[in-house]
Protein backbone atom coordinates (compact mmCIF):
# COMPACT_ATOMS: atom_id res chain seq x y z
CA UNK A 1 0.00 0.00 0.00
CA UNK A 2 1.32 3.19 -1.06
CA UNK A 3 1.81 6.09 1.91
CA UNK A 4 0.79 9.56 -0.16
CA UNK A 5 1.77 11.28 2.69
CA UNK A 6 5.52 10.25 1.38
CA UNK A 7 5.29 11.43 -2.09
CA UNK A 8 6.96 14.59 -3.24
CA UNK A 9 4.85 17.06 -4.29
CA UNK A 10 4.26 16.99 -8.31
CA UNK A 11 4.89 20.09 -10.60
CA UNK A 12 2.76 23.05 -9.61
CA UNK A 13 -0.01 24.55 -12.08
CA UNK A 14 2.50 26.27 -14.55
CA UNK A 15 4.53 22.93 -14.72
CA UNK A 16 7.51 24.34 -12.94
CA UNK A 17 9.46 22.52 -10.43
CA UNK A 18 8.12 23.99 -7.00
CA UNK A 19 11.35 23.51 -5.24
CA UNK A 20 11.13 24.74 -1.89
CA UNK A 21 7.65 22.34 -1.76
CA UNK A 22 9.96 19.35 -2.62
CA UNK A 23 12.97 20.54 0.10
CA UNK A 24 10.02 21.22 2.87
CA UNK A 25 8.88 17.91 2.25
CA UNK A 26 12.07 16.28 2.19
CA UNK A 27 13.37 17.74 5.58
CA UNK A 28 13.00 16.26 8.83
CA UNK A 29 12.09 17.58 11.54
CA UNK A 30 11.41 16.32 15.86
CA UNK A 31 11.29 12.93 16.12
CA UNK A 32 12.08 11.74 12.18
CA UNK A 33 14.98 14.54 12.78
CA UNK A 34 16.35 12.50 16.01
CA UNK A 35 15.95 9.10 14.51
CA UNK A 36 17.59 10.01 11.30
CA UNK A 37 20.58 11.64 13.28
CA UNK A 38 20.95 7.80 15.05
CA UNK A 39 20.49 6.33 11.94
CA UNK A 40 23.08 8.41 10.37
CA UNK A 41 25.83 7.64 13.56
CA UNK A 42 25.06 3.95 13.20
CA UNK A 43 25.37 3.47 9.22
CA UNK A 44 28.82 5.86 9.06
CA UNK A 45 30.09 3.59 12.33
CA UNK A 46 29.58 0.33 10.63
CA UNK A 47 30.57 1.28 7.22
CA UNK A 48 33.79 3.35 8.16
CA UNK A 49 34.00 0.16 10.92
CA UNK A 50 34.19 -2.18 7.67
CA UNK A 51 36.30 0.00 5.78
CA UNK A 52 39.47 0.79 8.56
CA UNK A 53 38.89 -2.94 9.72
CA UNK A 54 39.41 -4.91 6.53
CA UNK A 55 42.11 -2.07 5.03
CA UNK A 56 44.09 -1.81 8.01
CA UNK A 57 43.86 -5.60 9.60
CA UNK A 58 42.43 -7.90 7.63
CA UNK A 59 43.82 -7.60 4.07
CA UNK A 60 47.08 -7.37 5.28
CA UNK A 61 46.89 -10.38 7.41
CA UNK A 62 45.45 -11.81 4.24
CA UNK A 63 47.98 -10.50 1.62
CA UNK A 64 50.79 -11.35 3.97
CA UNK A 65 49.81 -14.96 4.99
CA UNK A 66 49.89 -15.75 1.30
CA UNK A 67 52.72 -13.79 0.23
CA UNK A 68 54.89 -12.85 3.26
CA UNK A 69 58.15 -11.30 1.46
CA UNK A 70 56.01 -9.27 -1.13
CA UNK A 71 53.22 -8.07 1.36
CA UNK A 72 53.71 -4.25 1.38
CA UNK A 73 53.93 -4.69 -2.48
CA UNK A 74 51.04 -6.74 -3.03
CA UNK A 75 48.90 -4.53 -0.74
CA UNK A 76 49.48 -1.97 -3.08
CA UNK A 77 48.60 -3.71 -6.31
CA UNK A 78 45.32 -4.55 -3.98
CA UNK A 79 44.84 -1.04 -2.96
CA UNK A 80 45.35 0.04 -6.36
CA UNK A 81 43.43 -2.04 -8.60
CA UNK A 82 40.16 -0.87 -6.87
CA UNK A 83 41.49 2.66 -7.40
CA UNK A 84 41.44 2.38 -10.90
CA UNK A 85 37.90 1.18 -11.17
CA UNK A 86 36.32 2.95 -8.42
CA UNK A 87 37.75 7.18 -8.31
CA UNK A 88 34.54 7.75 -10.17
CA UNK A 89 31.79 4.80 -8.71
CA UNK A 90 30.54 7.88 -5.95
CA UNK A 91 30.38 10.73 -8.66
CA UNK A 92 28.62 9.16 -10.98
CA UNK A 93 26.62 7.23 -8.46
CA UNK A 94 25.80 10.46 -7.03
CA UNK A 95 24.74 11.71 -10.72
CA UNK A 96 22.07 9.03 -11.41
CA UNK A 97 20.92 9.33 -7.89
CA UNK A 98 19.78 12.51 -8.81
CA UNK A 99 18.00 11.61 -11.38
CA UNK A 100 16.32 8.43 -9.72
CA UNK A 101 12.45 8.52 -9.90
CA UNK A 102 11.81 5.60 -7.74
CA UNK A 103 8.99 4.87 -4.97
CA UNK A 104 11.59 4.38 -2.79
CA UNK A 105 13.09 7.94 -3.25
CA UNK A 106 16.70 9.00 -5.12
CA UNK A 107 19.08 7.89 -2.70
CA UNK A 108 17.49 4.48 -0.58
CA UNK A 109 17.57 2.41 -4.20
CA UNK A 110 21.34 2.88 -4.62
CA UNK A 111 22.35 2.45 -0.49
CA UNK A 112 20.33 -0.56 -0.52
CA UNK A 113 21.59 -2.44 -3.88
CA UNK A 114 25.22 -0.85 -3.03
CA UNK A 115 25.69 -2.34 0.46
CA UNK A 116 23.75 -5.51 -0.22
CA UNK A 117 26.37 -6.56 -3.02
CA UNK A 118 29.61 -4.90 -0.93
CA UNK A 119 28.42 -7.20 1.65
CA UNK A 120 28.49 -10.22 -0.77
CA UNK A 121 31.75 -9.42 -1.64
CA UNK A 122 33.15 -8.42 0.90
CA UNK A 123 32.48 -12.22 2.50
CA UNK A 124 33.67 -13.66 -0.87
CA UNK A 125 37.65 -12.14 -0.15
CA UNK A 126 37.44 -15.08 2.60
CA UNK A 127 37.59 -18.18 0.06
CA UNK A 128 40.52 -16.10 -2.44
CA UNK A 129 43.31 -17.77 -1.71
CA UNK A 130 45.79 -15.99 -3.91
CA UNK A 131 46.82 -11.73 -4.24
CA UNK A 132 44.52 -11.72 -7.77
CA UNK A 133 41.93 -13.54 -5.89
CA UNK A 134 41.63 -10.85 -3.32
CA UNK A 135 41.92 -7.62 -5.46
CA UNK A 136 38.98 -8.91 -7.30
CA UNK A 137 36.66 -9.25 -4.27
CA UNK A 138 38.10 -6.17 -2.80
CA UNK A 139 37.44 -4.28 -6.38
CA UNK A 140 33.67 -5.76 -6.06
CA UNK A 141 33.21 -4.59 -2.49
CA UNK A 142 34.93 -1.00 -3.15
CA UNK A 143 32.53 -0.02 -6.09
CA UNK A 144 29.71 -1.99 -4.90
CA UNK A 145 30.50 0.63 -1.16
CA UNK A 146 31.07 3.62 -3.04
CA UNK A 147 28.18 3.52 -5.16
CA UNK A 148 26.49 3.55 -1.50
CA UNK A 149 28.11 5.67 0.43
CA UNK A 150 27.79 8.91 -2.15
CA UNK A 151 24.21 8.92 -1.67
CA UNK A 152 24.56 7.40 2.42
CA UNK A 153 26.40 11.37 2.55
CA UNK A 154 23.96 13.01 0.62
CA UNK A 155 21.06 12.79 2.33
CA UNK A 156 22.79 15.22 5.43
CA UNK A 157 22.47 17.93 2.35
CA UNK A 158 19.12 16.74 1.35
CA UNK A 159 17.24 16.01 4.97
CA UNK A 160 18.74 18.61 6.73
CA UNK A 161 18.10 22.53 6.66
CA UNK A 162 21.35 24.52 6.57
CA UNK A 163 21.84 25.86 10.04
CA UNK A 164 21.21 21.94 11.09
CA UNK A 165 23.90 20.29 8.75
CA UNK A 166 26.86 21.15 12.14
CA UNK A 167 24.71 18.83 14.02
CA UNK A 168 24.26 16.09 11.16
CA UNK A 169 27.75 16.60 10.15
CA UNK A 170 28.73 15.85 14.11
CA UNK A 171 26.58 12.37 14.46
CA UNK A 172 28.42 11.24 10.29
CA UNK A 173 31.40 12.60 11.72
CA UNK A 174 31.93 11.22 15.34
CA UNK A 175 29.98 7.80 14.09
CA UNK A 176 32.97 7.73 11.17
CA UNK A 177 35.96 7.72 13.35
CA UNK A 178 34.71 5.80 16.47
CA UNK A 179 33.69 3.29 13.85
CA UNK A 180 36.84 3.29 12.40
CA UNK A 181 38.83 2.76 15.40
CA UNK A 182 36.26 0.07 16.57
CA UNK A 183 36.82 -1.33 13.65
CA UNK A 184 40.44 -1.86 13.87
CA UNK A 185 39.88 -2.93 17.70
CA UNK A 186 37.49 -5.67 16.22
CA UNK A 187 39.29 -7.21 13.39
CA UNK A 188 42.00 -7.21 15.37
CA UNK A 189 40.41 -10.14 17.87
CA UNK A 190 39.16 -11.23 14.78
CA UNK A 191 42.55 -11.83 12.52
CA UNK A 192 43.02 -15.55 14.07
CA UNK A 193 39.48 -16.50 11.85
CA UNK A 194 40.03 -14.13 8.91
CA UNK A 195 36.46 -15.69 7.09
CA UNK A 196 34.37 -15.24 10.45
CA UNK A 197 35.89 -11.29 10.15
CA UNK A 198 35.27 -10.77 6.86
CA UNK A 199 31.59 -12.47 7.59
CA UNK A 200 31.15 -10.17 10.28
CA UNK A 201 31.77 -6.91 8.56
CA UNK A 202 29.69 -8.28 5.69
CA UNK A 203 26.74 -9.00 7.01
CA UNK A 204 26.84 -5.86 9.42
CA UNK A 205 26.70 -3.31 6.04
CA UNK A 206 24.24 -4.96 4.57
CA UNK A 207 21.72 -5.19 7.40
CA UNK A 208 22.44 -1.38 8.69
CA UNK A 209 21.55 0.12 5.55
CA UNK A 210 18.36 -2.32 4.63
CA UNK A 211 17.51 -1.14 8.44
CA UNK A 212 18.23 2.31 7.44
CA UNK A 213 15.78 2.89 4.23
CA UNK A 214 13.09 1.28 6.14
CA UNK A 215 13.19 3.60 9.13
CA UNK A 216 13.79 6.47 7.31
CA UNK A 217 11.55 6.06 4.38
CA UNK A 218 12.33 8.14 2.00
CA UNK A 219 9.60 10.01 0.15
CA UNK A 220 8.59 9.30 -2.89
CA UNK A 221 10.54 10.20 -6.34
CA UNK A 222 8.28 9.30 -9.28
CA UNK A 223 6.84 12.40 -9.25
CA UNK A 224 10.37 14.58 -9.68
CA UNK A 225 10.72 16.19 -13.30
CA UNK A 226 13.16 14.84 -15.04
CA UNK A 227 15.00 17.16 -17.38
CA UNK A 228 16.58 15.41 -20.79
CA UNK A 229 19.34 12.90 -20.81
CA UNK A 230 22.22 13.87 -22.77
CA UNK A 231 25.68 12.00 -22.47
CA UNK A 232 27.42 14.91 -23.69
CA UNK A 233 25.97 17.19 -20.64
CA UNK A 234 26.15 14.16 -18.02
CA UNK A 235 30.21 13.84 -18.48
CA UNK A 236 30.90 16.97 -18.58
CA UNK A 237 28.38 18.17 -15.06
CA UNK A 238 31.93 16.54 -13.24
CA UNK A 239 34.06 19.09 -14.00
CA UNK A 240 33.36 21.24 -11.03
CA UNK A 241 36.01 24.51 -12.83
CA UNK A 242 38.01 25.60 -9.46
CA UNK A 243 37.78 29.12 -10.54
CA UNK A 244 34.09 29.37 -11.22
CA UNK A 245 33.73 27.53 -7.51
CA UNK A 246 37.14 28.29 -5.90
CA UNK A 247 36.11 27.56 -2.45
CA UNK A 248 34.56 23.82 -4.09
CA UNK A 249 38.32 23.59 -5.50
CA UNK A 250 39.68 24.50 -2.26
CA UNK A 251 37.58 22.20 0.00
CA UNK A 252 38.33 19.06 -2.27
CA UNK A 253 42.40 20.01 -2.34
CA UNK A 254 42.59 20.16 1.31
CA UNK A 255 40.59 17.20 2.03
CA UNK A 256 42.62 15.32 -0.06
CA UNK A 257 45.85 16.34 1.35
CA UNK A 258 44.90 15.59 4.35
CA UNK A 259 43.99 12.39 3.44
CA UNK A 260 46.64 11.39 1.49
CA UNK A 261 49.34 12.06 4.76
CA UNK A 262 46.88 10.07 7.42
CA UNK A 263 45.96 6.97 5.34
CA UNK A 264 49.54 6.90 4.50
CA UNK A 265 50.32 6.23 8.04
CA UNK A 266 47.19 4.34 8.93
CA UNK A 267 47.09 1.86 5.76
CA UNK A 268 50.71 0.61 7.55
CA UNK A 269 49.64 0.71 10.95
CA UNK A 270 49.86 -3.09 11.76
CA UNK A 271 53.43 -3.28 9.54
CA UNK A 272 54.68 -0.03 11.36
CA UNK A 273 54.28 -1.85 14.92
CA UNK A 274 55.70 -5.35 13.37
CA UNK A 275 58.70 -3.92 11.12
CA UNK A 276 59.30 -0.37 13.16
CA UNK A 277 58.49 -0.90 16.69
CA UNK A 278 59.52 -4.49 16.47
CA UNK A 279 56.86 -6.12 17.44
CA UNK A 280 55.39 -10.10 16.80
CA UNK A 281 52.44 -10.68 14.89
CA UNK A 282 50.29 -11.38 17.41
CA UNK A 283 51.48 -8.56 19.73
CA UNK A 284 50.90 -6.45 16.99
CA UNK A 285 47.51 -7.31 16.72
CA UNK A 286 46.69 -6.72 20.27
CA UNK A 287 48.41 -3.39 19.61
CA UNK A 288 46.87 -2.21 17.39
CA UNK A 289 43.65 -2.59 19.15
CA UNK A 290 45.07 -0.64 21.90
CA UNK A 291 45.55 2.28 20.02
CA UNK A 292 42.30 2.20 18.44
CA UNK A 293 41.37 2.64 21.92
CA UNK A 294 43.08 5.07 23.16
CA UNK A 295 42.18 7.37 19.71
CA UNK A 296 38.46 6.22 20.00
CA UNK A 297 38.48 7.89 23.18
CA UNK A 298 40.18 11.59 22.27
CA UNK A 299 38.47 11.45 18.92
CA UNK A 300 35.01 11.55 20.58
CA UNK A 301 36.17 13.71 22.91
CA UNK A 302 37.36 16.68 20.49
CA UNK A 303 34.44 15.32 18.01
CA UNK A 304 31.96 16.55 20.28
CA UNK A 305 33.08 19.64 21.56
CA UNK A 306 34.86 20.48 18.68
CA UNK A 307 30.81 20.24 17.27
CA UNK A 308 29.14 22.12 19.84
CA UNK A 309 31.73 25.21 19.47
CA UNK A 310 31.39 25.33 16.04
CA UNK A 311 27.96 25.62 15.81
CA UNK A 312 27.99 28.11 18.71
CA UNK A 313 29.96 30.03 16.74
CA UNK A 314 29.28 29.55 13.61
CA UNK A 315 32.79 28.89 12.51
CA UNK A 316 34.29 25.85 10.31
CA UNK A 317 37.37 26.96 8.91
CA UNK A 318 39.21 27.70 12.47
CA UNK A 319 38.34 24.32 13.79
CA UNK A 320 39.41 22.21 10.13
CA UNK A 321 42.99 24.33 10.07
CA UNK A 322 43.62 23.82 14.02
CA UNK A 323 42.83 20.48 13.55
CA UNK A 324 45.01 19.37 10.79
CA UNK A 325 48.04 21.27 12.51
CA UNK A 326 47.00 19.13 15.84
CA UNK A 327 47.44 16.09 13.40
CA UNK A 328 50.31 17.00 11.98
CA UNK A 329 52.28 17.59 15.67
CA UNK A 330 50.42 13.68 16.45
CA UNK A 331 52.64 11.69 13.33
CA UNK A 332 55.95 13.63 14.56
CA UNK A 333 55.58 11.61 18.08
CA UNK A 334 56.79 8.01 16.52
CA UNK A 335 59.87 9.81 15.00
CA UNK A 336 60.91 11.17 18.46
CA UNK A 337 59.70 7.96 20.08
CA UNK A 338 60.11 4.53 18.24
CA UNK A 339 58.80 2.62 21.02
CA UNK A 340 54.98 1.02 21.72
CA UNK A 341 54.63 4.18 24.33
CA UNK A 342 55.23 6.61 21.67
CA UNK A 343 52.25 4.95 19.29
CA UNK A 344 49.91 5.29 22.45
CA UNK A 345 50.76 9.20 22.55
CA UNK A 346 50.88 9.46 18.83
CA UNK A 347 47.61 7.89 18.84
CA UNK A 348 46.12 10.16 21.49
CA UNK A 349 47.15 13.64 19.66
CA UNK A 350 46.36 12.17 16.25
CA UNK A 351 42.67 11.03 17.41
CA UNK A 352 42.20 14.93 19.24
CA UNK A 353 42.91 16.40 15.46
CA UNK A 354 41.19 13.83 13.75
CA UNK A 355 37.94 14.22 16.20
CA UNK A 356 38.01 17.70 15.29
CA UNK A 357 38.42 17.47 11.09
CA UNK A 358 35.74 14.81 10.82
CA UNK A 359 32.88 16.15 12.60
CA UNK A 360 33.40 19.92 11.39
CA UNK A 361 34.63 18.76 7.34
CA UNK A 362 31.16 17.83 6.34
CA UNK A 363 29.44 20.76 7.24
CA UNK A 364 31.61 23.04 5.50
CA UNK A 365 31.66 20.54 2.80
CA UNK A 366 27.99 21.35 2.15
CA UNK A 367 28.38 24.95 2.40
CA UNK A 368 30.68 24.84 -0.70
CA UNK A 369 28.43 22.76 -2.92
CA UNK A 370 28.03 25.21 -6.33
CA UNK A 371 24.55 26.27 -7.08
CA UNK A 372 23.74 25.98 -3.20
CA UNK A 373 23.45 22.04 -3.69
CA UNK A 374 21.17 21.58 -6.58
CA UNK A 375 23.03 18.86 -7.53
CA UNK A 376 24.41 17.35 -4.09
CA UNK A 377 24.65 13.59 -5.08
CA UNK A 378 27.09 14.34 -7.95
CA UNK A 379 29.01 17.09 -5.98
CA UNK A 380 29.18 15.24 -2.93
CA UNK A 381 30.48 12.28 -4.94
CA UNK A 382 32.84 14.65 -6.10
CA UNK A 383 34.32 15.59 -2.89
CA UNK A 384 34.32 12.32 -1.68
CA UNK A 385 36.79 11.59 -4.31
CA UNK A 386 39.26 13.65 -1.93
CA UNK A 387 38.84 10.68 0.63
CA UNK A 388 38.77 7.97 -1.21
CA UNK A 389 41.37 8.66 -3.51
CA UNK A 390 44.08 9.07 -1.27
CA UNK A 391 42.76 5.52 0.62
CA UNK A 392 43.69 3.73 -2.97
CA UNK A 393 46.94 6.20 -3.68
CA UNK A 394 48.19 6.04 -0.80
CA UNK A 395 49.85 2.71 -0.28
CA UNK A 396 51.65 2.91 -3.78
CA UNK A 397 53.09 6.20 -2.52
CA UNK A 398 54.04 4.54 1.22
CA UNK A 399 55.09 1.18 -0.66
CA UNK A 400 57.51 3.62 -2.90
CA UNK A 401 58.76 5.63 0.05
CA UNK A 402 59.07 2.18 1.51
CA UNK A 403 61.43 0.91 -1.21
CA UNK A 404 63.24 4.23 -2.28
CA UNK A 405 64.37 4.25 1.82
CA UNK A 406 65.82 0.83 2.54
CA UNK A 407 62.00 -0.34 3.85
CA UNK A 408 62.61 2.62 6.89
CA UNK A 409 59.20 2.87 8.38
CA UNK A 410 59.98 7.06 9.41
CA UNK A 411 59.71 8.23 6.05
CA UNK A 412 56.23 7.12 6.08
CA UNK A 413 55.80 9.73 9.10
CA UNK A 414 58.13 12.26 7.31
CA UNK A 415 55.58 12.31 4.03
CA UNK A 416 52.53 12.25 6.51
CA UNK A 417 53.81 15.42 8.79
CA UNK A 418 54.06 17.13 5.55
CA UNK A 419 50.71 15.98 3.54
CA UNK A 420 48.62 16.61 6.31
CA UNK A 421 50.28 20.02 7.47
CA UNK A 422 49.84 21.39 4.03
CA UNK A 423 46.31 20.80 3.78
CA UNK A 424 45.57 23.15 7.02
CA UNK A 425 46.26 25.86 4.01
CA UNK A 426 44.29 25.08 2.16
CA UNK A 427 41.03 25.78 3.94
CA UNK A 428 41.88 29.27 4.50
CA UNK A 429 41.13 31.09 0.91
CA UNK A 430 37.55 29.62 1.26
CA UNK A 431 35.03 32.68 1.50
CA UNK A 432 31.56 31.25 1.75
CA UNK A 433 32.31 29.68 4.59
CA UNK A 434 33.49 31.57 7.85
Amino acid sequence: MSDNSNAIAPLDASNKYNKNTVENTLTVTGTKKRILLVSLFTNFFVLLALYCGVISVLLPNHIAQIDPANKANNLAIVMTTALLFTILAQPIAGALSDRCRSTWGRRSPWIVGGALLGGLAIFGISMATTVAGIAAFWLMAAVSLNCMNGPLATVVADRFRPENRGIASGFVGAGSTAGGTVGIILAGYLAWNLQLGYLVFGLAIAACCLAFVLINREPSARTLPTEPFQWGTFFKSFWVSPREYPDFGWAFFGRFTMYLGYQGVVTYQLYILQDYIGLSVQESNYAIGTISVITLVTLLFSGLISGVLSDRWQRRKIFVFASSVLMAAGLMLPLIMPTLTGMYIYAAILGLGYGAYTSIDMALMTQVLPGGGKQAGKDMGILTIATVLPQSFSPILSAWLLSAFDNNYSSLFIAAIIFVFASSFFVLPIKSVK
